[in-house]
């Protein structure tokens, strides 16, 4: 029996040119408040890295960008999509949820014992493709199911959120020259561009810039969005399936570290922190819990 086809949830994609965004911020938000409340129930977890990618993971599932179906969290014609900075999961599990993926409240057990809410995104989680964490795989592995779709005649596209941190490894390029060289046009890599990486400044670290033009060169498209504004993000991502290109696409997304919470926004300490005392008071009001 043939398999049903599947189209994006939450909007359907012939209606994003009339998208109200106020209803994603809002959602934003949410998702925001429960990793927030996730974090400090394990007294653990990565809050500042989770509320940077939580904007574009709201574009990407619940703007009907991408073709999942929550009851048929493995159907063979959905987009793959892989967390690489496998740090952010929080966000990941809570958009998961309320797309019903998942229990929303199984969401309160994350990184706790017994839990199957692990600190980094695992693929034992319906909706989720990839075991994460380890910084540098995911390109290689979205580089890997482009490369099959194109094999089998497939039409899904693969998205891989990278940190910018994780750029600094040398696998990173060495998927992306592949995937240049193979014309992987179905494949979408964006890069949660915060600058800032565990415990230091990108750019003091080890500098990326110009970034654009190093993914250039490895033969890839390159669009720079803002990544917190959804009237930004969304029409880039509405055209992706119409795109007229040989060539993958990069999107470089500028995003703030701990967007969301003004006490961690964009200061390395917030990488690894959970806030205590006064600091859930002010996290819980900024907000609006």
């Amino acid at each position: 029996m043939a398999k049903k086809a599947i189209s994006g949830t939450s909007l359907a994609r012939d209606t994003l040119s009339k998208i109200e965004f106020a209803p994603l911020r809002e959602k934003a938000k949410w998702v925001r408040r429960e990793v927030l409340e996730m974090c400090l129930a394990a007294g653990a977890g990565h809050i500042a890295p989770a509320f940077s990618c939580t904007d574009i993971l709201v574009a990407l599932y619940q703007s009907g960008i991408m073709r999942v179906d929550p009851k048929n969290p493995k159907h063979p014609d959905r987009d793959r999509f892989i967390l690489s900075k496998g740090q952010g999961c929080a966000s990941l599990y809570a958009v998961l949820a309320d797309m019903g993926f998942l229990p929303v409240e199984e969401l309160r057990t994350y990184c706790q014992l017994g839990t199957y809410l692990g600190g980094h995104s695992e693929s034992n989680v319906p909706g989720v493709e990839a075991f994460t964490g380890s910084l540098g795989q995911g390109l290689s592995l979205g580089a890997g199911m482009a490369l099959s779709a194109k094999m089998d005649n497939k039409s899904f596209l693969t998205f891989v959120l990278l940190g910018d941190g994780e750029l600094q490894e040398g696998s990173i390029w060495e998927a992306a020259m592949f995937a240049g060289h193979h014309r992987l046009n179905n494949l979408v890599a964006i890069v949660d561009r915060n600058k800032l990486q565990a415990i230091n400044f990108t750019e003091d670290a080890l500098r990326l810039e110009p970034l654009d033009l190093k993914w250039e060169a490895f033969g890839w498209d390159v669009k720079i969005v803002d990544g917190h504004s959804f009237e930004d993000m969304i029409p880039l991502l509405k055209e992706l399936r119409s795109r007229n290109s040989d060539k993958p696409l990069a999107v470089i997304a500028k995003t703030i570290k701990g967007k969301g919470v003004s006490f961690m926004q964009n200061k390395t300490i917030w990488h690894f922190r959970i806030p205590t005392g006064e600091e859930v008071a002010q996290a819980r009001k900024e907000l609006q819990i």
